[in-house]
């Protein structure tokens, strides 16, 4: 179920961060270790995956730092290729 604010925007906190489980599975990090490395809780980073809670724009720069990765890759777990590039 999607939810939205009173201006009819959807709220953050429902998307499901593809990318950063899929990262870190295919790195092999435990939830543990990458939180441990973020300075986060576990229980954090397991809302981040599974949209129970958005990070913040710093977690979010800090993670994909960690990864390597792009923000929009963390986020859709597929990498951002503008139109004109298709």
């Amino acid at each position: 179920m999607q939810n939205f604010n009173g201006n009819g925007v959807l709220m953050a906190n429902d998307i499901e961060m593809k990318g950063l489980r899929e990262m870190r599975k295919k790195k092999g990090y435990s939830q543990l270790k990458v939180a441990m490395d973020l300075s986060i809780s576990r229980e954090a980073l397991s809302f981040y995956e599974n949209g129970k809670r958005s990070p913040d724009l710093q977690m979010l720069i800090s993670m994909s730092e960690y990864f390597d990765v792009s923000i929009h890759y963390l986020v859709t777990g597929e990498e951002f290729f503008p139109k004109y590039f298709h």
